[in-house]
């Protein structure tokens, strides 16, 4: 196994941003370990996050997750705490072991949101040389009380993770590598939102990059990367350690727009028995595939909607459609 340790360099107290070693080399193609000072930014502590998690409460955007998942389990939620407590008595207890809660889409707080664009507006440039028009930007913020882990999984966003506070271990791997996740699991997810072929086996660790990762670490992996995180019980007793804060920042480009409409149009040509190129093997197919998927996906869309406007009218369910963000 790759085993990087990450130790934060120093910056300005009044400039908040993320930032590699070597900016150069950047490639949104590739895992990169990072570093970034917003572990210091005010709206950043925790007394301010549990606000944050108590406003995402009543809008229905905190996710708790059974203390007894390992990192081979299926990537589940729940709309509240598995022992039944209240959102209030949670946070009041959050740094009893086991305890864990995401917050999800903490951009529809405004002051996140100007938050959020701060982190990608740091490394844009970098971004964008090579895949521009960055848009959705969103954020995901993981509270965990060692031991606690986040299951194995991909998604579908580029993502700058930050380490914010307390330890926690991340382990990637490489997006591009089908021996982590087939092709067709990868088509599944981005078409369905399914991870039901999207599973861990120990034999997956030394094809991945394990960080280590404290206050002021970060790594940025590409869309569609597996990844997990472990916070161990082994650091609770050190300063910080009782508990583990993390942030996703996700976002989606042109790039990614692109390559979600080819895995639509890669995903039928699996089901009529052929054996398509992977997005990026063939320039060629890759064109005809993306005019195509943009196609397919909207026509996807515009029936999912129509069915639930159908359901709506025939009985008393109301049916929420979106199609999965950023495909189309």
């Amino acid at each position: 196994m790759c085993v990087t340790s990450m130790n934060s360099v120093g910056a300005s107290e009044t400039t908040y941003r993320v930032w590699t070693d070597d900016p150069g080399s950047f490639s949104t193609q590739r895992i990169t370990p990072m570093h970034h000072n917003f572990h210091e930014h005010p709206l950043f502590q925790v007394p301010e996050l549990v606000r944050l998690g108590m406003e995402l409460s009543k809008l229905d955007q905190c996710r708790f997750m059974n203390p007894d998942r390992t990192v081979a389990s299926r990537l589940a939620h729940d709309s509240r705490p598995p022992d039944g407590r209240s959102i209030a008595e949670f946070f009041k207890r959050v740094e009893e072991p086991g305890s864990s809660v995401a917050f999800y889409n903490i951009e529809v707080i405004p002051r996140y949101q100007a938050l959020l664009m701060s982190v990608v507006n740091s490394m844009r440039s970098l971004v964008e040389r090579e895949q521009p028009d960055i848009f959705r930007v969103n954020g995901f913020v993981f509270f965990s009380a060692p031991p606690s882990v986040t299951p194995f999984h991909i998604d579908r966003e580029n993502n700058f993770w930050l380490q914010l506070h307390g330890h926690k271990i991340l382990n990637v791997w490489d997006h591009r590598d089908r021996s982590i996740v087939p092709a067709e699991a990868v088509e599944d997810f981005i078409v369905t939102q399914s991870l039901q072929k999207v599973r861990f086996n120990q034999a997956f660790l030394p094809r991945g990059l394990e960080f280590d990762a404290q206050p002021g670490d970060a790594v940025y992996f590409p869309s569609t990367s597996p990844h997990m995180t472990r916070s161990t019980a082994d650091r609770a007793a050190t300063p910080g350690g009782r508990l583990s804060i993390s942030i996703g920042v996700t976002f989606y480009t042109a790039s990614t727009r692109k390559v979600a409409r080819i895995h639509q149009v890669n995903r039928l040509m699996r089901k009529c028995g052929m054996s398509p190129s992977y997005p990026s093997e063939s320039p060629t197919a890759d064109t005809a595939k993306s005019a195509v998927g943009g196609l397919v996906g909207a026509c996807r869309a515009r029936l999912g909607a129509a069915r639930a406007r159908f359901i709506c009218m025939t009985s008393a369910r109301r049916v929420k459609h979106a199609p999965p963000p950023g495909s189309y």
